[in-house]
């Protein structure tokens, strides 16, 4: 093994200083969790553990894996939900070599999940997000944020803290918040977590569990080694009792006692790390209402509303302009825009995962997303996205332009959202769309999914019975509405892929109207090229033209797209 891939002592103790720092995947917490009651479950191991051994029950005996039906027989739920379960899992697992990862999205069904990865799914669907928090300056939220909405009506049936949370910016807490947060949960939850995948010896208490290596590894799920720029590196490949080991004769299983100790250890110094590079000064006490979790001990950064305030791929604070990026301007393939509004946004480039959080009055173009994108808290946004899946969360007047091979899942408290067939192409599509293993035939922009209007992984409670309430679902634009749009040639900077065209085939209602719309501007422009008229009749003809477009500018949104022209 490579000298940056060395272990740790063998021996854990206080003193030993890893090479690496363990961190939390993002993603699971970000991209993996269901609002779905039934998958929730708060009383650590006591129900776990038997649908565990259900789960054992009906897996292959090969490779212990279950499908759908298995899934939807002992949890309980719909076979909606437990093949929803199931995309989600290919969506966030870490082996990007297990089958379920790999497969078609006709072939997830079949291929099923494995019983402990979906275990290790299971628990932390009890974890709950950090608590967003409002921006300091009321007089710039006020700016960018109306004070009054469509939806005063509404709001004002809810309780004050409800009213202030759905009335003002969100402000999405940075990368190292969260992750104190999930470690800290982690470590508080890691002793059950290891009980669900360690195997029993000698009467099944405690001290008498062991966990093998191939165990071990599922919780690849949740953590991993590594430093800002570096290769991840498996949890076994740095663990001292598994690290080096033969894949054809793998270390002997070892107490769970010894993993539990060594990670809280290693847990215990990032946490240290975290700590120490915050700003108590700046920061003062958290706000953080989590009922899990006590945050008093983790430091939370200033609030940042400048572009690049953490790092390259987060696009935050841009507004009233644009914003380009290229596969070539990014550093690794996730994306997050934050808090950017009256802009047009513009990324061409193959993604892994996508966010936008917090945006208002902003066009955003997103290329080819192979895993999952989250959209959340945002109001009067025009997305335009082709992906695996997409997740829509507490959005207000949004239209979403959908290239998406899963159904979209609607969660929160949405209203007035339009769903739309997917309305344009740049010259790299078809190639980055293969990139990430997007299937263009595959469309499902029209079959959204809704679930609960009260998300139970927000980390503010909520009064009983409320969770029953059904979220609001999308409506689909009307056809004759449906306009392409365009991405400029000077915004691809050098084109040198073969795209031509939309690759996403549009229904037939939809086609028609853009034929439909094609012909009648043919028709306007040869018909203006004909007509005959005096000097100032044509003058009055062109003002009243313009003024009729910037009209139409306003009325529709596309006056976003005119910033992109400002730079020029």
């Amino acid at each position: 093994m490579a000298d940056a891939a060395e272990p740790q002592s063998s021996t854990p103790s206080a003193s030993s200083s890893p090479i690496y720092m363990i961190h939390t995947r993002r993603e699971p917490f970000e991209h993996g969790l269901l609002p779905i009651p039934k998958l929730i479950f708060t009383d650590g191991t006591q129900t776990l553990g038997p649908i565990k051994d259900k789960l054992l029950s009906l897996a292959s005996k090969s490779n212990r894996r279950v499908q759908s039906r298995h899934i939807s027989d002992v949890l309980q739920i719909s076979p909606q939900h437990a093949h929803l379960l199931l995309d989600t899992v290919a969506a966030v697992l870490q082996s990007e070599d297990d089958p379920i990862v790999t497969a078609t999205p006709s072939e997830i069904e079949s291929v099923g999940v494995n019983v402990f990865d979906l275990v290790v799914f299971l628990y932390i669907q009890s974890y709950k997000r950090l608590f967003p928090r409002g921006y300091k300056d009321s007089a710039a939220v006020a700016d960018v944020w109306p004070s009054t909405s469509a939806f005063d009506g509404f709001l004002s049936a809810l309780s004050p803290l409800q009213l202030v949370r759905s009335n003002s910016r969100r402000f999405m807490p940075s990368q190292s918040d969260e992750e104190a947060h999930q470690l800290s949960y982690l470590q508080k939850h890691l002793g059950n977590i290891l009980s669900l995948l360690a195997d029993p010896i000698g009467g099944g208490a405690e001290e008498s569990l062991v966990l093998s290596m191939e165990k071990f590894d599922h919780l690849g799920y949740l953590l991993y080694f590594g430093e800002k720029g570096s290769e991840k590196i498996p949890l076994s490949q740095n663990a001292p009792f598994f690290a080096n080991s033969d894949p054809n004769m793998p270390a002997a299983p070892v107490p769970a006692a010894l993993v539990h100790d060594w990670l809280l250890q290693n847990i215990a110094s990032a946490l240290e790390r975290i700590t120490d590079k915050a700003s108590v000064k700046e920061n003062g006490p958290t706000n953080a209402s989590d009922q899990d979790i006590s945050m008093a001990d983790v430091c939370m950064s200033p609030a940042k509303a400048s572009l690049g305030s953490r790092g390259p791929n987060y696009i935050e604070g841009i507004s009233k302009s644009s914003y380009v990026r290229h596969a070539n301007d990014l550093n690794g393939s996730t994306v997050k825009v934050i808090n950017c509004n009256e802009s047009a946004i513009y990324i061409l480039a193959p993604l892994r995962y996508a966010t936008v959080y917090g945006c208002s009055d902003a066009t955003i173009f997103l290329g080819a997303v192979g895993k999952a994108v989250r959209i959340e808290h945002c109001e009067r946004v025009h997305v335009i996205v082709a992906a695996k899946r997409i997740c829509i969360a507490n959005c207000r007047e949004c239209v979403f332009f959908l290239g998406v091979n899963q159904q979209p899942l609607l969660v929160g408290d949405n209203h007035k959202l339009q769903v739309v067939p997917y309305n344009t192409f740049y010259s790299q599509l078809e190639e980055h769309l293969k990139q990430v293993g997007i299937n263009p035939t595959i469309n499902k922009w029209d079959e959204p999914v809704t679930l609960g209007v009260v998300d139970p992984h927000d980390s503010i409670s909520h009064p009983a019975g409320v969770s029953d309430v059904q979220t609001e679902s999308a409506t689909h634009l009307d056809p004759d509405q449906f306009t392409n749009f365009l991405i400029p040639n000077w915004i691809e900077s050098e084109p040198s892929g073969k795209t031509k065209d939309n690759p996403f085939p549009l229904p037939d209602a939809y086609r028609a109207s853009q034929q439909r719309n094609h012909k009648n501007l043919v028709e306007v422009k040869q018909s203006l090229k004909e007509i005959e008229l005096e000097d100032n009749r044509k003058r009055e003809l062109a003002n009243a033209l313009h003024a009729c477009f910037k009209e139409w500018l306003y009325a529709s949104g596309n006056i976003r797209q005119l910033y992109c022209l400002q730079g020029e």
